[in-house]
């Protein structure tokens, strides 16, 4: 059994590699992002397996800490890129054309 979770960490060990590698090199902002979050959900899944191997609770805690970080952080970059806090432009407001009179249809 410990040769099975020594086979997983190994694998998702592998994994952060590669996922920092792309953090590194991403092209675009995004690209980062999502490494960055699948950095995040397998360090928790790493430490997840390594709490059962090594018969540490409170490492699930500390898996615990990072998944909740982790969606923190992609709600911080949705936030910066779509640009949540402005508020969209209503159609009905002046945009220069037109003399800006309403025109009521009864």
């Amino acid at each position: 059994m410990t040769l099975m979770l020594q086979a997983v960490a190994a694998f998702l060990l592998l994994t952060l590699l590669i996922a920092l590698v792309r953090i590194w090199r991403g092209p675009a902002p995004a690209d980062r992002m999502l490494a960055s979050q699948l950095f995040g959900t397998t360090g928790v899944a790493l430490l997840m397996v390594l709490a059962h191997a090594q018969s540490m609770p409170t490492l699930m805690d500390v898996a615990l800490i990072l998944a909740v970080l982790s969606v923190l952080a992609i709600v911080a970059f949705v936030t910066r890129v779509v640009r949540i806090d402005q508020s969209p432009q209503r159609p009905d407001s002046d945009s220069g054309s037109g003399s800006g009179a309403e025109v009521r249809h009864d």
